[in-house]
């Protein structure tokens, strides 16, 4: 977030393992943990959603095609948008606070919570879903690849539950999905994180996605649009290889020897109906 929305003109990062350092030194490792409130309350519900309605879509459509589990992946996306724009817009602006600050001056939002109070009280509903058109572009067709690179994956590697390398085989399917799922959408990751911080300090530059994205150009070129993408791809392989492999092992256990004849797009694609 902060290589995506710092100033061009006087940076105060120069990269991914630059910016990291400066945090630690200037804000200890705490602020390596800014607005950690913000996603530890919505993942848990954005998983159950994400792989809920996944599931569920791809059994409503029928047959297990590339088509069918990008369809069901997007599907998914979009619905979770309704909680991921919120979290994220808190998650981004207890992020920006106290940029450079070792000891932080007087905080305008205690913790995520109370930041998405606020925002409410000043801006209402349609401040509290800021970026959410842009969270909508960026998620429907993530999700989309997402699903299906797994199910790729765990198609080519030959996922049996037999198979003693099966875990390893789930961690770097996951990891591989999470990575397509990011390269594939990650420019208007950059212009939802520019609209989320805008106002910050009382400055309004952008009156909206076009706007953002015209500007952002002008200023920056094609560059801006990757601003922050290496430590993005460090994030996505082992939170995504996680969450892949821990949901497909969990539904792998929770079921019968006899139902379960194979691991691909975990359980959870393989076997719909079951959902």
């Amino acid at each position: 977030v902060r290589l995506q929305v710092q100033n061009v003109e006087k940076p105060l990062y120069r990269g991914t393992f630059h910016c990291f350092q400066s945090i630690i030194k200037q804000e200890s490792a705490f602020g390596l943990y800014k607005g950690i409130g913000s996603p530890m309350m919505g993942l848990t519900f954005i998983n159950a959603l994400v792989f809920g309605v996944q599931g569920n879509t791809l059994r409503a459509l029928g047959k297990d095609t590339p088509l069918n589990q990008f369809l069901a992946g997007s599907a998914a996306g979009a619905i979770q948008c309704i909680i991921c724009c919120p979290m994220e817009l808190a998650k981004t602006r207890m992020q920006l606070q106290g940029t450079g600050e070792y000891k932080l001056k007087p905080k305008n939002y205690k913790n995520s919570l109370d930041c998405l109070i606020k925002i409410y009280r000043k801006e209402g509903l349609r401040g509290i879903n800021r970026g959410m058109v842009s969270t909508f572009i960026r998620e429907t067709p993530s999700f989309g690849f997402y699903f299906l690179t797994y199910d790729c994956m765990t198609r080519y590697l030959g996922c049996e539950t037999e198979d003693s390398y099966v875990i390893p085989k789930l961690l770097f399917s996951g990891g591989i999905s999470g990575i397509v799922s990011w390269l594939s959408t990650y420019p208007m990751d950059v212009i939802k994180s520019r609209l989320q911080a805008d106002g910050v300090g009382g400055i309004t530059q952008y009156n909206g996605i076009l706007d953002c994205i015209r500007k952002s150009y002008h200023e920056e070129g094609w560059r801006v649009f990757t601003r922050g993408l290496t430590s993005t791809l460090l994030r996505a392989f082992p939170v995504n290889a996680a969450t892949f492999a821990t949901v497909t092992v969990f539904l792998m256990y929770m079921r019968s020897e006899d139902d379960l004849r194979e691991c691909e797009p975990g359980p959870v694609i393989q076997q719909p109906s079951s959902l």
